[in-house]
């Protein structure tokens, strides 16, 4: 893995040196970072009033934090990029579509698309949209799961095509909607769930960068390496893509991820 370059703040467009003193002298640390976090704790947190709680909270922390740092001419760049592959991708892709959603409804039922709040750019929340992989209520099973553990449970939750469906990626066609309404990239950090993004960022004090950028349907840690990748080494890959992103990366981590997909749905 290349080491990720320090530039200056107004070139990189990472956090001002201000923020960033802030981050490591005070660490900002949420109510459920503060109590600890344990599975019994997460289940509590999966609930929406919490996630009310947990929103409040980042807005008037990290999420203040991202909305100061200075925006880059880039990404206004990576904005056009992103609503000229989600139309032409949408349209090409609206058949393909159609039929995963009556797969997906004779082989498992409704309903077809999963739909799961997320943290997006600036500490704001989204649905992200995705069609159905897991069984029925899924997400309450391995909702305080996270990493390996997560990748491991997951398995056993497939249902008839998911697994096909998660290799092909084409279960994200959906987030094509996301991107059109300017919540997702095609290329950033995933997006993540409130509630460990809350742990993590007590964890990993630079975690909170990732709300710098609009989160991607693929990035620098999905195509350099696994699901079983631990977080710190992926918050790494993350932080060089908000660091030096540019058209260039961009289109190249769309070429790499088109590779690893057909690779990963038809076999080496």
């Amino acid at each position: 893995m290349g080491r990720v370059r320090v530039r200056d703040l107004n070139e990189a467009g990472g956090p001002s040196s201000k923020a960033r003193a802030a981050s490591s002298s005070t660490r900002w640390r949420p109510e459920s970072a503060r109590a600890g976090y344990t599975e019994t704790s997460a289940r509590k947190v999966y609930h929406r009033p919490v996630a009310f709680q947990l929103e409040d909270t980042l807005v008037t922390g990290y999420a203040r934090l991202a909305r100061e740092t200075p925006r880059r001419r880039i990404d206004l760049e990576l904005r056009a990029l992103d609503l000229a592959f989600a139309t032409v991708f949408g349209i090409l892709l609206a058949p393909v579509a159609a039929v995963i959603a009556v797969l997906v409804l004779a082989t498992s039922g409704t309903p077809v698309l999963y739909r799961g709040e997320r943290v997006g750019r600036g500490g704001r929340f989204f649905t992200m949209l995705k069609f159905r992989t897991l069984g029925r209520d899924a997400e309450s099973r391995l909702g305080p799961y996270l990493g390996e553990e997560l990748v491991l449970r997951t398995d056993a939750e497939y249902t008839r095509i998911g697994r096909w469906l998660k290799a092909s990626q084409l279960d994200e066609v959906p987030q094509l909607w996301n991107v059109l309404r300017g919540e997702m990239s095609f290329v950033g950090p995933r997006p993540i769930r409130a509630r460990f993004f809350a742990q993590l960022a007590n964890d990993l004090p630079a975690y909170w960068q990732r709300l710098v950028v609009r989160p991607g349907l693929t990035g620098f840690a999905q195509v350099r390496r696994g699901y079983e990748t631990s977080m710190s080494e992926k918050l790494a890959h993350d932080l060089e893509w908000i660091a030096d992103r540019s058209v260039r990366l961009y289109l190249r981590t769309l070429t790499s991820t088109a590779w690893r997909v057909l690779r990963q749905t038809f076999g080496r």
